[in-house]
């Protein structure tokens, strides 16, 4: 599998992940030992259990948003995604670092997002 290939089935998952907010879709997405950091200078939940944890706490209702992404950068062990996240009422833009491991579990993620400006 390419690194390509392997950066779009994670986000792929992601998104799976996102709208069932099913705990082993969440966990699947991470290595035992992952750093999710929400925002860049934010503490990162550490371990896939406390991700699970925290990402339950502040889920989004299902069909709640839409999502386009591309990326922007991708090696073998970093990916770099630029993404739109629609809700009925905001949009926001995000920049996503993503380091995965050999299992393509993310060890490292990291969400920079911007509300767009009201219209």
């Amino acid at each position: 599998m390419s690194s390509l290939d392997a950066v779009t089935a994670w986000v792929a998952n992601y998104r799976k992940a996102w709208e069932s907010n099913d705990p082993h879709d969440i966990a699947d997405l991470f290595a035992e030992d992952a750093a999710y950091f929400t925002e860049p200078f934010a503490d990162p939940w550490l371990g896939r259990d406390k991700i699970v944890e925290n990402w339950l706490k502040v889920r989004d209702a299902p069909d709640s948003t839409t999502f386009e992404w591309h990326p922007m950068l991708v090696t073998e062990d970093l990916a770099i995604i630029e993404a739109t996240t629609k809700y009925p009422d905001k949009t926001y833009s995000n920049l996503w670092v993503l380091r995965l491991d050999i299992l393509g579990q993310a060890r490292q993620f990291t969400e920079w997002w911007m509300q767009h400006p009201s219209s």
